[in-house]
């Protein structure tokens, strides 16, 4: 795009648009080409007109692409739609969902300062904090997700950030994020939530009151299980620091994964509607079974925080989670006798997913870990997607059949 260029009436004007508009439009711009979908940009570098403007663009003096380390088109588009939907002053792309926590807390933590972590997080994100984040210094504690007594007693004079997720993976805990950014503001500190379960088009922490919301875009936000990577969203004074971080360490987020991710958000409030439907019925179905202990899921009137979840999220989500009786044997003859769901760990795929968390995705957490986290060796957890609902339903049946 050259510095002549107008796209004029070529890009979208979207003052108070919608969600599915921004969606659908938001962070396009239009090359001279004039292409109706977003352009992919497979470029690793810019050229530039002189010497001098290349000298201007790398010193921050002019706008303008430098390198794609650093900024490229199609990854800006889908930074600049994801704050759009979360109601962000800026968005920074990542190449995964680890990669978001890292670059949160390596860009706005030091040495010395704490942590707190609730209990209820993913297997790894748990493995980064305790055996590398602690080696560079930054003390770490662990809190249940939904006490806020307890929180508020965690606090340290060096405590610098709150990281939670809400829902949790795999159980569907919730914790009132309002109340918890209250906390966490009076004590000088910020508070990070973990969206990737519900995704702006079921709940937007930003407006609840939460500092920075992140996601591992692998998930919903894609949609179809293609590709990796996350983004991290809030205010541009934070923001600006996670951009560097990323220039100099450079765990960016490749330009086609990014281009999947914006193509992905055209239909994620259709998806995510669709799947928590399904999701809510199968959990309501699960809760009949005779070999079914327990079902986790928020939106049942039986879970303890359903009250909340219809507070803080237009839905309920399309992860649920469930126990068999019988223990681990009995968790895996249920997944082994399934024919339909595909036995994985990730989960926001249009294919309903199925997965025994103690000896996937929390299998590296040590037993008293899982033992807090509250996984145990009985649950299995189900990321439902967009098949018809009578043949998820056939097929667990299959499944707790084998039992």
């Amino acid at each position: 795009m050259t510095l002549e260029w107008d796209a004029g009436r070529l890009d979208s004007d979207l003052d108070d648009a919608g969600f599915d508009t921004l969606a659908v439009r938001a962070g396009q711009r239009r090359s001279p080409e004039g292409e109706h979908g977003e352009a992919l940009f497979l470029t690793s570098s810019y050229v530039f007109r002189t010497a001098a403007d290349a000298a201007a663009r790398f010193a921050g003096e002019v706008p303008g692409n430098v390198y794609s380390r650093y900024t490229n088109p199609t990854v800006r588009t889908f930074e600049e739609r994801i704050a759009a939907l979360e109601g962000a002053e800026q968005a920074v792309a990542t190449a995964s969902g680890m990669s978001a926590i890292l670059a949160i807390v390596m860009s706005l933590c030091s040495g010395g300062d704490h942590v707190l972590v609730s209990r209820s997080v993913f297997g790894s994100t748990i493995s980064l904090f305790e055996k590398y984040l602690k080696r560079f210094g930054v003390e770490v504690d662990y809190v249940p997700l939904a006490d806020l007594g307890a929180w508020q007693a965690a606090f340290k004079p060096t405590t610098k950030l709150l990281f939670v997720e809400s829902p949790s993976n795999p159980l569907a805990e919730l914790v009132d994020i309002a109340a918890l950014a209250e906390i966490a503001h009076a004590h000088g500190a910020l508070l990070a939530v973990d969206n990737c379960f519900c995704t702006p088009a079921l709940q937007q922490p930003l407006k609840l009151g939460a500092d920075i919301v992140m996601h591992s875009a692998t998930k919903y936000i894609d949609g179809q299980g293609r590709g990796m990577g996350g983004v991290v969203a809030g205010r541009s004074e934070q923001m600006k620091e996670v951009v560097g971080f990323l220039r100099t360490a450079g765990p960016t987020l490749s330009p086609f994964n990014a281009w999947l991710f914006i193509k992905g958000l055209e239909t994620l409030r259709i998806r995510m509607r669709a799947q928590s439907e399904s999701a809510l019925q199968l959990a309501l179905w699960l809760e009949q079974q005779p070999q079914v202990e327990r079902v986790y899921y928020a939106g049942l009137p039986s879970h303890p925080q359903h009250e909340l979840a219809k507070r803080q999220q237009s839905a309920f989500g399309a992860v649920v989670s469930f126990e068999v009786k019988g223990g681990r044997d009995a968790a895996w003859k249920v997944i082994d006798a399934t024919r339909v769901v595909s036995i994985t760990t990730n989960l926001g795929d249009t294919k309903t997913t199925i997965a025994h968390p103690a000896t996937t995705s929390h299998g590296r957490l040590t037993p008293q870990e899982r033992a807090n986290a509250g996984i145990r060796d009985s649950l299995i957890r189900l990321a439902v997607g967009l098949e018809e609902l009578q043949d998820l339903k056939a097929d667990l049946a299959r499944g707790l059949a084998a039992l």
